[in-house]
């Protein structure tokens, strides 16, 4: 349960963990009208929940929900499996499509509550700014983040990889969707903004790090105007700036040159990869580990008409898809002759006939690769309707003649 207030009215979030095949649910609830179902707000059911995290937006209009589970069934992820709910205190709520897979490391509502951010994915991490319509409005790319941190105006972003990460950092102006800054706070395991909504405090506390323990003041331009490091037998246990109410500092014009600073400016050391000696004397390659993605502004841009379909006409367009899919598989079916097909590319996994070959190996190898088939079919019908796939989704793709030629040759084979 959790509660949040405007002005004198109070809301209340509860979150029911589901039982014996029931889904679970959360309903938003006016104090002290706790009535049932009938006097809820907003309900929204969902399956994989063991637990949930409700954020609540500062006017109180809506709510965020992060359920999630201990383990991943598929095996996919070590952190189990989250989604991202949206709950609205008007009755809507909606699923937020994550387009990359992985865990969810970070999500946190925009001060002005009009949007939010999440940070997820397996790494190296998407960063994406959602509207209250759950569409994405910019994508921040991939990088080495895992914590999203608004200012008190709302107008900067910084994105951060904290914990086992580096420390690096992003700071974007989201009214323009423009870098500002790029500092590196290493070992650091707290952060925070000044009210003033210009500087922030990055620290490196006890007994997350018992070493190096000191607390830098930066301007998001990225100078560290102060810097406070304790003795090697000293420990810092927490650092806050000092509360005002909202509404003391207003936001000023972003500025995008670095202020000045008394302090010398830390020239930023950049990791080489390791090289075996055999290699050191020879070219080096360009390879890398992942696929970087670059930021991408999701906005309708003016005068553009080609305009993003709506959640509706998508899910439409999609229904109709999927019924004429429908019917050629069922023509195929009707028309498959018993003897296998030499052109066994162009007949769906799904209208394959269903044989036995009496050696349960082999069976399930055959099974495997239906599935594997399927798999790819779906993937394909939903590049069909516009869904832009991940790398890793279109390499499934390309694999699908082999997968063919391979299901081909093992039915053959009896």
């Amino acid at each position: 349960m959790k509660c949040t207030s405007l002005k004198t009215t109070t809301l209340v979030s509860v979150y029911v963990p589901g039982s014996k095949g029931a889904p679970s649910f959360v309903r938003l609830y006016q104090y002290p009208n706790f009535g049932g179902p009938q006097s809820a707000l907003a309900n929204k059911s969902f399956f994989k929940a063991d637990k949930a995290t409700m954020l609540w937006n500062n006017k109180a209009t809506a709510v965020l929900v992060i359920a999630s589970t201990e383990v991943d069934k598929t095996g996919a992820s070590y952190y189990g499996e989250q989604t991202l709910h949206y709950i609205a205190t008007n009755g809507e709520s909606a699923v937020v499509q994550l387009p990359k897979n992985g865990p969810i490391y970070d999500v946190v509502w925009n001060p002005n509550s009009t949007e939010f951010c999440a940070v997820y994915g397996f790494m190296p991490a998407k960063a994406t700014v959602f509207n209250l319509k759950c569409d994405p409005l910019f994508d921040f790319g991939t990088g080495p983040r895992n914590a999203a941190y608004y200012s008190s105006p709302g107008h900067i972003l910084v994105l951060a990889g904290f914990g086992n990460l580096r420390g690096q950092m992003e700071v974007w102006d989201v009214k323009n969707y423009k870098l500002i800054s790029k500092p590196l706070a290493s070992d650091s395991t707290y952060f925070a903004w000044c009210p003033d909504g210009e500087h922030f405090v990055t620290a490196t506390c006890a007994p997350r790090l018992r070493v190096g323990n000191g607390y830098k003041i930066w301007h998001y331009t990225g100078s560290v105007l102060h810097k406070c490091e304790v003795s090697p037998n000293a420990e810092i246990w927490q650092v806050s700036w000092q509360p005002f109410l909202d509404g003391t500092f207003p936001a000023k014009a972003v500025t995008y040159q670095a202020v000045p600073s008394e302090l010398p400016s830390a020239e930023l050391k950049v990791a080489q990869a390791y090289r075996p000696p055999a290699l050191r004397n020879k070219p080096i390659t360009s390879s890398k580990l992942h696929e970087e993605e670059p930021p991408q502004n999701m906005k309708p841009q003016p005068g553009n008409s080609d305009k993003p379909l709506s959640k509706t006409a998508l899910k439409n367009q999609r229904k109709h898809e999927a019924k004429k899919a429908a019917k050629q598989e069922a023509k195929t079916d009707g028309s498959q002759e018993s003897t296998p097909s030499p052109a066994l590319q162009d007949v769906p996994c799904s209208a394959l006939p269903s044989v036995t070959s009496g050696d349960p190996e082999v069976d399930k190898k055959i099974k495997n690769l239906k599935k594997k088939l399927k798999a790819i079919e779906q993937l394909k019908d939903q590049a069909a309707t516009g869904k832009q796939l991940e790398k890793n989704q279109l390499e499934k793709i390309q694999k699908e003649a082999a997968l063919l030629k391979e299901l081909e040759d093992l039915e053959l084979g009896f």
